[in-house]
């Protein structure tokens, strides 16, 4: 996997991943930046939560779970000293679709949580209290 990071101006940057796709990233004015795209670290917590909502509805999928929708939830406690490192995040998945089994879901949850969220594995190891949650609404 590769990237590039370039700096346009000020505290803003334009990075390209290696399959092509680009994302402005900027700060907030008082550092430097005009406020036109994500912060650097919401990019980081943005990317936990697509990586473990991606594990979450493959494996629905894959149990022919009727699924409609599916939002994750992200929130992160940050240290209050340099580096100001994540400390705590918690997941919560909203899950809708029809005559879902909660087991499943469950499940689904813990598997991408305990196995296959490279992004949710890598930052524990690093020291990050990780929780997650769900919810089922039906459609």
């Amino acid at each position: 996997m590769q990237a590039t990071v370039k700096w346009v101006d000020g505290a803003q940057f334009l990075a390209e991943s290696g399959s092509g796709h680009s994302v402005v990233m900027d700060g907030p004015p008082d550092l430097g930046g005009r406020n036109t795209g994500v912060r650097p670290m919401e990019m980081l917590l943005m990317g936990l939560g697509g990586c473990a909502s991606f594990d979450v509805m493959s494996i629905l999928q894959k149990s022919r779970q009727a699924v409609t929708g599916c939002r994750t939830e992200l929130s992160a406690e940050r240290a209050d000293a340099v580096p100001a490192v994540f400390t705590k995040i918690h997941l919560k998945f909203i899950v809708e679709g029809r005559n879902l089994k909660d087991a499943q879901v469950k499940r689904a949850v813990e598997l991408s949580a305990e196995k296959y969220c490279s992004a949710s594995i890598m930052l524990e190891a690093a020291g990050v209290e990780i929780a997650h949650s769900y919810e089922v609404q039906e459609a």
